[in-house]
């Protein structure tokens, strides 16, 4: 199987399989590639409906040509903990940022601060730690922060002496699902009023009161779900296997 980048001309054969609804499983097969890859291509490159050859392959090379600005030849790269591997980090970042973005977060750096906090061991960062991790003004952090805030996606917290920390909260999955369920429950309604007004037994009002029961199965769903499942987030990690004191 080839590695490598992928070339302008692998880049358009994705183009023409994203538009012609291929799988990623289905266009990998026909490069030769991993299905990885071309998830991870299409992803980080504007997602299923925005993703387009010609674009992909120029930013490949800005990024290719601000990895070699930032890190001089001849540098290692920052060390990072449990002995993970800097390139395969940064990769999984700017893809993790990407389905950020297609999830809702459409300001990149926003997005790019919501997966640097997500994917720190403590869940949490200073002002000063985003901005050497992230090579961005503190006033970029600040404007994205403030929105994170507003959304109820992160909150402060006092650290040592002045400084304060961003913190990721393990209930902010289940808060953002029930802000889902509480959207989904406003559709409902809305549908319900357009039946009423277009009149009881039209076809537009059939088509509504079928649209609100739809949506009201749909939320009524996911709130048993979310309160059976909110204990996950809040599941531990297990501690290693074959320590001192294990036995047997």
């Amino acid at each position: 199987m080839p590695g490598g980048r992928l070339t302008q001309q692998e880049r358009q054969q994705i183009a023409l399989g994203v538009a012609d609804g291929l799988a990623y499983a289905e266009i990998a097969r026909r490069l030769d590639r991993p299905t990885s890859t071309v998830t991870r291509e299409v992803m980080r490159n504007g997602g299923p409906s925005g993703y387009r050859a010609d674009q992909a392959h120029r930013a490949t090379e800005r990024r290719a040509r601000r990895r070699q600005t930032a890190a001089p030849r001849g540098a290692d790269p920052a060390a990072l903990p449990h002995g993970r591997d800097p390139e395969a980090v940064a990769e999984y970042e700017e893809q993790f940022t990407a389905v950020m973005m297609q999830s809702g977060l459409s300001n990149k750096m926003t997005a790019r601060v919501m997966v640097c906090l997500l994917t720190a061991d403590s869940g949490s960062m200073t002002a000063a730690e985003l901005v050497r991790r992230l090579q961005v003004s503190p006033a970029s952090i600040s404007k994205s922060i403030a929105f994170l805030e507003s959304q109820a996606l992160v909150r402060r917290e006092r650290g040592e002496g002045r400084r304060e920390r961003y913190v990721i909260d393990e209930n902010l999955w289940y808060q953002s699902m029930m802000a889902s369920i509480r959207s989904l429950h406003q559709q409902v309604d809305i549908a319900r009023q357009g039946a009423g007004v277009l009149g009881p037994g039209t076809p537009a009002a059939v088509r509504l009161e079928n649209v609100a029961r739809f949506f009201d199965f749909i939320a009524e769903s996911l709130a048993r779900a979310a309160e059976q499942a909110r204990d996950i987030l809040y599941v531990a990690a297990e501690a290693p296997s074959g320590g001192a004191d294990d036995e047997g």
